[in-house]
């Protein structure tokens, strides 16, 4: 089931950004049995997690704000059809948003398995984005590396380049402990576009303050592109240096 623009969380909820902190809220949340809840309830979950006054990501704010996420639940991230819906949902997505100049993500939650740790997280993120290379017939993403050790490195999905940001319950990081699997693809020319006004490195920056502000330190992961290869941030585990990304690249 797909959401366009997620509903609005509602005024005064019980685990809602004016009741408690960030943490408070995801921990309330693991109690709710998302799991089993309706489509539109995790969705809603995601956006009182995104909206929190304490959640540093300032260009997902703008995404809820401006009602420009497209949302989809499905129930098992380890499915085999999960790449396929993945890519098809995705081209629905690249074909409707490819002439906005908005902040836009596509995010996909997953009802189950919930992980028990990040390592395990990590291993399904990769499995997924894995089986979505194999099952693709477009050609790698122009402007981007297909190598995933190299620092100029994106995802490709159906031609286009993405940023994947995984997020789960067992995350160290508290910006990336949403109460359910959640996969976000944020293209990548909404990055280079900021670059190109001039406004990537000031809201880069005000973001990793309000990483640190949160959680008392920068995430250690965070690079700029070009410096390191993004893949290193794809799941949210901390890597030691040479730890090379498990994806078999065949473009061409």
């Amino acid at each position: 089931m797909a959401i366009e623009a997620v509903p609005r969380a509602a005024a005064g909820s019980p685990s809602g950004p004016d009741t408690h902190g960030l943490e408070r809220v995801l921990e309330l949340m693991a109690h709710d049995h998302l799991e089993t809840a309706p489509a539109g309830q995790i969705g809603t979950a995601m956006e009182l997690m995104v909206m929190h006054a304490e959640f540093p990501c300032l260009g997902a704010k703008s995404v809820f704000r401006r009602e420009s996420a497209t949302h989809l639940v499905l129930d098992d991230i380890d499915d085999p059809s999960t790449p396929q819906t993945l890519l098809e949902h995705l081209a629905d997505f690249a074909e409707r948003t490819s002439d906005s100049e908005d902040f836009r993500s596509f995010m996909v939650t997953f009802r189950g398995p919930v992980p028990a740790s990040e390592a395990d997280f990590e291993a399904a993120l990769y499995r997924v984005l894995q089986g979505m290379h194999d099952s693709d017939d477009e050609r790698w993403a122009p402007g981007v590396a297909a190598d995933p050790a190299d620092p100029h490195f994106a995802f490709s999905a159906g031609g286009h380049a993405y940023f994947v940001v995984g997020m789960h319950p067992a995350a160290s990081r508290v910006a990336r402990r949403a109460p359910l699997p959640t996969l976000v693809f944020n293209p990548h020319d909404q990055f280079e576009r900021l670059r190109e006004d001039g406004r990537f490195e000031g809201l880069r920056e005000t973001i990793r303050r309000r990483d640190t502000d949160l959680q008392g330190s920068v995430n250690p992961m965070a690079a700029d592109h070009g410096d390191a290869s993004e893949a290193l941030q794809y799941s949210g585990r901390q890597h030691d240096p040479g730890w090379q990304p498990p994806l078999d690249i065949h473009d061409g």
